[in-house]
């Protein structure tokens, strides 16, 4: 019996690609899916994400869907191909991931999210190139991690795991894990929602079922799918990355470009509705708790006076 709901929204990295079974994608959610329940069919799991999808497609296209089917649990994991195309805004990225996560959130769903490593250090570009998709995908993690505050989701620090420089957990194409990656993503995620209560079942394995790629395969993946895929994007995203690069070298303007991103990300944060009533109301939470932590800290060495009475005599 059906017990718990649970939506996928994002890019191919949610899909599923570098985990095939079946003719077709499983990936890191579905195999968490399975796992948030003592029994498999417990869970009711929707994938919606699709390959190439940028934080506008999940807002207009995924997050209807997924509202319509009112998930207890939803993956909103996207951003990455948005810093790989030339219109890239962290304006837009914010509003977009706000709208989403907000909306969901509306719903009483769990939200899940995760930072994603920088695309240039995965494909190996050189520095001049990488520099610059490294530095909007800092923006863009810098966005999630705020938004995954605001809504109180559960965050993976997907980007600083350390499983993420082993070979062995990433597909050919070294932008999509391999089935390996899959599962040790999804057991972050297990991690994070068996502490609050929320996955009830065991994690899922980290041994494989599937049967790795060959060499051959790998090769022919990349001399067809995979230069189809680089070259797409290069159409779009080359002329603007080689201006990038050249304004890096331009008299050595890597660390003034750092600055204005980060400015730009808090701009694009600060822009969002009701910002800064959040903000506020973030900075009383932590006032009250340091309050109450410097209250206990007194009470238990002894600096705290009995209390009075009005007329300023201690009691008893």
């Amino acid at each position: 019996m059906t017990s718990l709901r649970m939506s996928a929204l994002g890019d191919s990295l949610t899909e599923g690609l570098g985990d095939p079974v079946g003719g077709g994608w499983r990936g890191w959610a579905a195999l968490l899916a399975r796992s948030l329940a003592t029994e498999p069919e417990g869970v009711a799991f929707t994938n919606l994400a699709t390959s190439g999808a940028q934080t506008a497609d999940v807002l207009l296209r995924q997050l209807p869907e997924a509202r319509r089917s009112r998930p207890h649990v939803a993956a909103v994991i996207v951003g990455g191909n948005d810093t790989l195309r030339a219109t890239y805004d962290i304006g837009a990225v914010a509003r977009h991931l706000d709208t989403t996560l907000g909306s969901l959130g509306e719903d009483g769903t769990v939200l899940l999210t995760a930072c994603l490593p920088d695309p240039g250090r995965m494909l190996g570009l050189p520095e001049a190139l990488a520099r610059p998709l490294g530095r909007r995908m800092r923006s863009v993690n810098t966005v999630v991690h705020a938004l995954s505050e605001r809504y109180d989701a559960v965050h993976v620090h997907a980007a600083d795991e350390p499983w993420l420089f082993e070979p062995v957990m990433w597909s050919v194409d070294r932008l999509h894990p391999s089935e390996r990656g899959h599962r040790a993503l999804a057991r972050a995620f297990h991690r994070e929602l068996a502490l609050r209560g929320i996955a009830l079942g065991a994690a899922p394995d980290d041994r494989t079922d599937g049967v790795a790629p060959s060499r051959t395969a790998q090769v022919l993946w990349m001399a067809t799918k995979g230069t189809r895929w680089v070259l797409d994007r290069c159409t779009d995203l080359l002329p603007d990355l080689l201006r990038l690069a050249a304004a890096e070298r331009r008299e050595n303007r890597a660390e003034q470009l750092d600055w204005e991103a980060a400015e730009q990300t808090a701009s694009a944060l600060r822009s969002l509705p009701g910002w800064r009533e959040h903000l506020a109301a973030r900075a009383a939470q932590e006032a009250t708790v340091q309050a109450a932590d410097l209250a206990a800290t007194a009470a238990a060495e002894g600096q705290l006076e009995r209390p009075r009475d009005a007329a300023g005599v201690s009691p008893g």
